[in-house]
């Protein structure tokens, strides 16, 4: 029978910060190499349209890297050349993510259930003609939007017309082949999607690796479990939203392979799994701000386990219900989350609004205000804003105000 590993929830928090990059100290000057060793770690970014503050798959490389050229990250997912080519491809992942090109076979080994753009295959069996319509439009014009692929396509008396969401047959389309992986991301101008054929994106030696489902839920749980370092099986399933059986099967068989190994962690309901290749820091210093699609806190539950820290995003509460307020940053310092703090960018003023500054319960107050108004000053810098202003919500506001001043 197995023997069971007993570690304490400091050494799971220890190991988990360690497996997202926070025992690595901040470069002076950062580089596509360091870029690289964050994409080791994370093994992928989240991507999302809200821009209130800063584009989420650009926030959690700042967290690790400090200030850093996000041409870095540009050149790196949209813009590769023949002196530095593509590192990353957007898929379907945790959720609309960038993940390494070497990944791409694992995501679309049918390992994972398919999107909420499944829905759109009928419209594909319906219209063969508009599928091939639309690959020979992106064949001949790629990079191209889905607006100027139905500019292509549709005459203008017969476009559909509304807000964002009323798509009409052609985006529809697009998204459908994207989730399929016919079409990929060639670039993206601003934060539209520019479409391609996938064979222009992914290299021909990727593309042509094949990997079944087993393979590839294999291959995703054992990234997730690198890049959580340990975890329930429900954490390494999230990573990737993999189906629960599919899951379990492939911590099975890694379990089986040596990969992982079971762990009991004291005050975890569940039982755990840590990564056969984890490092156990003694301790983790310094600072970050993490946006709420950071992995090391998008999934609550494990968020609350670690670090007992309670964290809900209220973008879509009531503006009187919210709690902390609308796009709020957790504040890690020294390997604990210390504080909170509710973040905008307001480019015309050229200033970062702090909206809502709270503490942790029991935090020694005078140090975190000291190390987040730094931390602050340095995301504004960052930004290419030329302060740091804060507003009056918050427990920790007035004395964050002061120093942030400063």
């Amino acid at each position: 029978m197995r023997r069971v590993q007993t570690m304490s929830a400091d050494t799971a928090r220890l190991i988990a910060l360690a497996a997202q990059g926070f025992a690595d100290p901040r470069p002076a000057a950062p580089t596509r190499r360091h870029l690289q060793r964050v994409l080791g770690r994370t093994k992928l970014l989240q991507l999302d349209s809200v821009n209130v503050a800063v584009r989420a798959h650009y926030m959690p490389v700042f967290s690790r890297l400090g200030d850093y050229p996000v041409g870095l990250l540009d050149d790196a997912a949209w813009e590769p050349s023949a002196r530095k080519p593509r590192l990353l491809v957007e898929a379907w992942a945790h959720e609309a993510s960038l993940v390494p090109v070497e990944d791409w076979p694992l995501v679309h080994s049918g390992a994972k259930r398919q999107g909420w753009w499944v829905g759109y295959g009928k419209l594909a069996e319906d219209s063969p003609g508009l599928v091939d319509d639309v690959l020979a439009v992106v064949a001949e014009s790629g990079p191209i939007g889905a607006g100027a692929i139905e500019r292509a396509l549709v005459a203008p008396e017969k476009r559909q017309r509304g807000p964002w969401w009323d798509r009409s047959e052609v985006k529809r389309m697009c998204e459908y082949l994207f989730g399929m992986g016919r079409l990929a991301t060639g670039t993206r101008r601003g934060f539209e999607r520019l479409y391609d054929l996938t064979e222009r994106v992914v290299p021909a030696e990727v593309l042509g690796r094949q990997v079944g489902p087993e393979e590839g839920a294999r291959g995703l749980v054992a990234r997730a479990a690198g890049a959580l370092g340990v975890g329930t099986e429900t954490d390494l399933r999230d990573y990737y939203r993999l189906p629960p059986a599919r899951s379990r099967q492939a911590v099975a068989e890694l379990v089986e392979a040596g990969e992982l190994e079971p762990v009991a962690v004291e005050g975890w309901a569940a039982p755990a799994y840590r990564h056969v290749g984890a490092a156990t820091p003694r301790k983790v210093t310094g600072r970050a701000l993490l946006c709420p699609f950071d992995p090391l806190v998008w999934e609550r539950a494990r968020t609350e386990r670690i670090f007992g820290f309670r964290y809900r995003i209220e973008i879509y509460v009531p503006e009187a219900k919210r709690v902390h307020g609308y796009y709020v940053f957790p504040f890690l310092l020294d390997g604990r989350l210390v504080a909170r703090v509710d973040l905008k960018a307001d480019r015309a003023a050229g200033a970062l609004l702090v909206q809502g500054a709270y503490a942790e319960p029991g935090v020694e107050r005078g140090r975190v205000a000291v190390e987040l108004a730094a931390e602050l000053r340095c995301m504004a810098g960052w930004l290419g804003l030329s302060g740091v202003r804060v507003m009056g919500r918050g427990d920790l506001a007035a004395e964050l105000g002061v120093l942030a001043a400063g």
